[in-house]
């Protein structure tokens, strides 16, 4: 875990948005030992909210029932609020595909909701959490999500950057968050089921959830207005990571190959060419600065664009990719597989 310099947030109040989620609980758990004055977990979830309440037994933790679509309850939770770390969305591919109207209020209407919100108080850094489906998306909950980068983008044109800094983030797969595949093959390794896979040979990003909050706090740290952030992620075919899992587990099941799901992708995208173009290479980390050219293109005309040709996409087929071994290793960096591992009882990932 990288070491970040915390101290800005001494005695501060930080929202997290959608703070009942995988990302949420591992922002509580960086956050609770340091001097931050108080983490308000805003959510539309109570059942989750007292599951959390009584997990953690913190007063540092205070708790708001919302929804990120009803601004009302947005600024009641805004109040006093120093920073914002917005991860509250639909994320689900297949349930978006057919409830698109439903990513749309969420993850457009609610993060204008939530910007803002936290303008109108003042809020002084907002980081908002993007995806890799939103490059090139060919799907409802991508397509919802590269509007809301846009949203972000022209909201933070308009604010002045000495009150409020707005800034994006965009990662792939997080391993074992709530929902994804990683707890749905262990559960079918422990109940004897066969693996069901969509296609051996997709890829995707694998990150831990510690690295997406180090990603978070990298865009805090250096972000400037509208700047997305891109922390590198090595990847592995679908077939291997479940090959990799069936080895850990010293499982035998069989791999059943079930093709690709509603609105999926073969390989996912973190970054465009357009975008790689004019990033800034940060080591572990891409930044892509906002355009901030305004409408009059006229004045740019004899400005020509840099030759494409010698740039990329930045995707999960052409990042560092994982063998077997490897894969296997990232593995044993999540929390959650080595739990699983020293038990037989299968369990869905908590807190």
């Amino acid at each position: 875990m990288k070491d970040f310099d915390l101290s800005e947030f001494e005695n501060k109040v930080l929202l997290v948005t959608g703070g009942t989620g995988t990302f949420g609980n591992a922002v509580i758990k960086r956050f609770l030992t340091t001097g931050i004055k108080e983490i308000r977990v805003f959510s539309r979830d109570e059942k989750k909210q007292d599951d959390m309440r009584r997990f953690y037994k913190n007063y540092k933790l205070k708790f708001y029932l919302g929804d990120v679509r009803d601004i009302e309850s947005v600024r009641k939770a805004m109040r006093g609020v120093d920073y914002v770390f917005h991860a509250a969305a639909l994320k689900q591919v297949p349930s978006c595909e057919f409830f698109p109207m439903e990513a749309l209020k969420t993850n457009i209407f609610g993060t204008e909701n939530v910007l803002t919100a936290a303008i109108e108080y003042g809020v002084r850094k907002v980081i908002c959490l993007s995806t890799d489906k939103a490059v090139y998306p060919i799907n409802a909950m991508g397509m919802s999500k590269a509007l809301m980068e846009k949203v972000i983008r022209a909201k933070s044109r308009q604010v002045d950057p000495e009150k409020t800094t707005i800034c994006i983030t965009r990662y792939g797969n997080v391993m074992a968050s709530r929902g994804s595949v990683i707890p749905l093959f262990i559960r079918q390794i422990k109940s004897g089921q066969p693996l069901t896979i969509t296609n051996p040979k997709m890829t995707r990003y694998l990150m831990t959830i510690e690295e997406a909050v180090e990603l978070v706090l990298f865009a805090f740290e250096h972000g400037d207005p509208g700047d997305i952030f891109v922390k590198k992620a090595p990847a592995s075919t679908i077939g291997d990571l479940a090959q990799a899992l069936k080895e850990l587990f010293n499982a035998d099941n069989e791999i059943r190959i079930i093709g690709i799901r509603h609105g999926e992708k073969m390989h996912e995208t973190l970054l465009t060419k357009e975008e790689h173009i004019v990033s800034e290479d940060l080591g572990d980390f891409f930044r892509v600065p906002m355009d901030k050219r305004d409408l009059y293109y006229e004045k740019y005309f004899e400005e020509g664009e840099m030759d494409l040709s010698r740039y990329y996409d930045y995707t999960s087929e052409n990042t560092t990719r994982l063998d077997l071994e490897g894969t296997k290793q990232k593995l044993l960096e999540c929390e959650y597989v080595r739990q699983q591992l020293s038990t037989k009882e299968y369990s869905e990932p908590s807190f």
